[in-house]
């Protein structure tokens, strides 16, 4: 099929597929624009067989070179990190945050407030409070440990207790009488009390 041939297929297609041609343009003058634009997209799939030719023959040179893809990221992530530094907007905002910083800690507001934090700190009163916090701590923390201690005792002892083996002892049982006895096992439970629940 020669490019008018196809052009004529299109046309018939793509511009004419209502019927009717775009007012002010001829019959010929759609034919030619069609012929062209079927000739601008071959071309633009040409260019996109060789752009992925060329990607392929970059990716393949990178890998003999030991350039994986990780580093060119690092590499690409520096270099813009670099541009970012060195551009004015950067460099003006910088210079405005160090005169800003500036202002502010050498402003009386913020000497005096710094001095009054000092202050506090090395007061008898700030000390205090501090050594009275630091303590209600451990006592908070021997407290949490000791209750833990209580708890975990009396679980302990109510495991142990008759009332429990009977318990665990029905529970074993039931599950025997729902379940089934698995194949290694006799016709009598390790249970003392056969009673039902």
């Amino acid at each position: 099929m020669d490019s008018s041939e196809h052009g004529s297929s299109v046309l018939s297609t793509g511009v004419a597929s209502g019927g009717t041609l775009p007012p002010g343009l001829t019959e010929e003058e759609a034919e030619e624009i069609q012929v062209e634009l079927t000739k601008v997209e071959d071309e633009i799939q040409t260019l996109r067989q060789v752009l992925v030719a060329k990607e392929r023959h970059a990716a393949e040179l990178k890998r003999r070179l030991g350039i994986s893809p990780l580093s060119e990221i690092k590499q690409n992530f520096t270099k813009g990190w670099h541009e970012v530094q060195c551009s004015n907007a950067y460099m003006t905002t910088s210079q405005t945050l160090g005169d800003l910083n500036h202002r502010v800690t050498s402003s009386n507001l913020y000497l005096t407030a710094s001095a009054t934090f000092e202050e506090i700190g090395r007061s008898d009163a700030y000390k205090r409070t501090q050594e009275t916090l630091s303590q209600a701590g451990h006592v908070t923390s021997a407290a949490f440990s000791s209750v833990g201690s209580a708890i975990r005792n009396q679980f302990g002892e109510m495991r142990n207790s008759p009332s429990f083996k009977s318990f665990e002892d029905k529970v074993e049982n039931m599950k025997y009488k729902v379940m089934g006895r698995s194949n290694g096992e006799s016709d009598h439970s390790p249970t003392s009390n056969n009673a039902p629940f």
